[in-house]
């Protein structure tokens, strides 16, 4: 077992039990899924992405269990994103990551089926910055101050992208997200990697168990259309 809630990453309690606590595992738009790019439809009504992250106030790191979340101020517009596909802007309240034991693998969504050693994820000093706070969460419901961090270092340049409608890739498994996968990947040391798999799925008091895999394999496509923002 390496989670809590009655779900983890584990062979007990993983990804291929969930749909026994949360029948909607088995639904009609479950997300990841691996992204096909020759099958995708490039659509010109799509806008760009528009990121204002300018002003953003990151509040707290912390480790839940499941992953390593870093939370925001998300009371105003000062951070948002819009355009694309959305209907609006939406204001940034977290991100996490998932990543894998080993280099090959570790994002949720695959491209041609092709793995990315972790989904957010460059070596520039903001990243170090994040990587180098990571020790203070090593446990289990630890959570520190992290504040001024930019998340802009964890995107790509270019905003290509693709977007299909889908679902949390944790439980509850809402069928209720507007994905937005960025064409672009960013690059991440295998230093900065080794700093995510040194944190535990568990408390201090507990076995150690280390947070590596914890990622949900692509789910069946179901029918859904995946759109581009660009042409191939």
């Amino acid at each position: 077992m390496t989670g809590h809630h009655g779900w983890g990453y584990g062979q007990e309690d993983g990804p291929s039990e969930w749909h026994k606590l949360y029948p909607i595992a088995q639904g009609d738009r479950q997300s990841p899924i691996d992204i096909v790019s020759s099958r995708a439809v490039y659509d010109p009504t799509l806008k760009p992405l528009v990121l204002a992250y300018e002003s953003c106030m990151s509040l707290s790191i912390s480790n839940n269990g499941h992953s390593v979340m870093v939370e925001f101020d998300d009371v105003d517009d000062r951070t948002v994103v819009h355009g694309g596909p959305l209907d609006g802007p939406y204001r940034l309240k977290q991100f996490h990551f998932h990543w894998g034991k080993k280099h090959s693998l570790g994002s949720e969504h695959t491209v041609d089926g092709k793995s990315f050693s972790s989904e957010t994820g460059d070596e520039h000093a903001s990243m170090n910055r994040l990587t180098d706070a990571l020790y203070m969460v090593r446990f289990k419901g630890t959570k520190a101050q992290f504040n001024s961090f930019n998340p802009k270092c964890l995107l790509p340049v270019n905003l290509h992208y693709w977007t299909y409608p889908g679902s949390l890739t944790t439980p509850p498994l809402s069928e209720s997200v507007t994905w937005i996968v960025l064409k672009e990947p960013i690059t991440i040391s295998e230093k900065q990697m080794e700093k995510f798999r040194s944190l535990l799925f568990t408390a201090e008091d507990d076995e150690k168990v280390r947070m590596v895999n914890n990622f949900r394999p692509p789910q069946p496509l179901k029918g859904r259309v995946v759109q581009a923002s660009f042409k191939s």
